[in-house]
């Protein structure tokens, strides 16, 4: 079965667009989307490479990060534009 994990992600809008993601906790992750789903389908990919390469090089994941059974409850915070 695979992990889930407890992470803070930072969506920061751009200027021209978009939005960049950041996680304070995994700082090798940095990617963008044009849409919030976009972002988030792109930091859910590039975390998977991420954790995939933190495990080719036998490198421990970050110790703030939060291991969660996957079937608990997940507490998600999310933004709702309101026009």
């Amino acid at each position: 079965m695979d992990a889930v994990y407890k992470l803070p992600l930072i969506l920061e809008p751009q200027p021209e667009g978009g939005y960049t993601v950041t996680c304070p906790i995994v700082p090798e992750l940095v990617t963008e989307g044009d849409t919030l789903a976009e972002a988030m389908a792109n930091a859910t990919d590039a975390l998977t490479a991420i954790f995939e390469a933190y495990q080719d090089l036998d490198r421990p994941l970050p110790p703030a990060l939060q291991r969660v059974a996957p079937d608990a409850p997940i507490w998600l915070e999310t933004v709702v534009l309101v026009a």
